[in-house]
């Protein structure tokens, strides 16, 4: 089988490898899609010094194709979002059964379970409760699942902000009650006519940049909810914490590693995305094949326009 290896700083090389033996409790999954996730951005670019040889990937989906001899709850031909850890940019991987959801009739390419499971987590962490006034600040893809996923708990406001006219476009599109150009309008100000000059109830900071996090506090009202669900990389981040200190801010890391949360998070967006709740319908768009996958993390990089999530796709069939 093909599978990419980061060999040096901004490089992947596809190579040949053998296809992985399956445990017991494991499947083998043939990789239909994998997605390219901004939390690996930063390894591609070399930031990280350890970063040769390694196998990245992560959001994978697929069909399976083998079922180990303990392994439950699936057969051969059935269509899976599955959670590793790394391998994911290859033509098959290996994993235990418990970390596969059913992906049902979705497209494959939009049953990406680890990062709807990170959003899905993120909304019930901020407690995003019914009447709610929400602010999202970033619609690239995170913010996009986290507006989609906060709909549904039936909020009041449901406001958008961004610097792109395309993300906020997307954002209108899928039913933001105000999108804000914050390079063209103060987002405290657009925040406080929506709430009467209360704030937002929860606000999900999602651009993993220090501007977000200096300026989320002045649209959340007191003792509201910021749920931090950017990936911050590279340098340290401040935060005005006499502001939220006085402000009383409950404050949600929607970061998650343990693992039977992850699951949780699987399980509830996959249930919604395969019954129709939820849909990532326009928000993959741009495809790449493995041996342009070096072009894939640059387009992640570079976020031209339209961009929202890119993936690594293969032959479905």
């Amino acid at each position: 089988m093909k599978i990419a290896v980061l060999a040096e700083r901004q490089r992947f090389e596809v190579v040949e490898a053998d296809v992985p033996m399956i445990a017991a409790e494991e499947l083998l999954v043939r990789v239909v899609a994998s997605g390219v996730c901004a939390s690996e951005l930063e390894t591609w670019a070399g930031a990280d010094p350890l970063a040769q040889s390694l196998h990245l990937g992560h959001e994978v989906s697929g069909v399976v194709v083998e079922v180990g001899a303990t392994a439950e709850g699936f057969a051969e031909g059935d269509r899976v979002g599955v959670w590793v850890t790394s391998h994911g940019f290859a033509e098959y991987v290996a994993v235990r059964a418990e970390y596969c959801r059913s992906a049902g009739k979705v497209p494959l390419e939009e049953a990406l379970a680890e990062p709807i499971a990170c959003a899905a987590n993120a909304v019930e962490a901020a407690d995003v409760r019914l009447g709610d006034d929400v602010v999202v600040v970033g619609a690239g893809f995170m913010g996009n699942l986290i507006q989609k996923l906060a709909a549904l708990r039936g909020v009041r406001q449901l406001i958008v902000a961004d610097a792109r006219a395309d993300a906020l476009e997307r954002a209108a599109a899928m039913g933001a009650s105000r999108v804000v150009d914050v390079s063209r309008e103060a987002l405290p100000d657009a925040v406080a006519s929506l709430t009467d000059g209360r704030g937002a109830d929860v606000t999900f900071e999602c651009t993993g940049t220090q501007a977000a996090l200096s300026g989320v506090g002045d649209v959340t009202r007191m003792s509201g909810t910021i749920a931090i669900v950017g990936f911050h990389q590279g340098t340290t981040r401040q935060v005005p914490l006499a502001q939220w200190n006085w402000m009383a801010f409950s404050i949600v890391n929607a970061h998650f590693r343990e693992l039977d949360t992850i699951m949780r998070g699987m399980t509830v967006g996959m249930r919604l995305l395969a019954s129709g709740a939820l849909s990532l319908d326009g928000l993959i768009t741009h495809r790449f094949p493995l041996e342009d996958i070096n072009k894939a993390f640059e387009t992640l990089r570079d976020k031209p326009p339209g961009f929202a999530k890119a993936v690594i796709t293969f032959e479905e069939g």
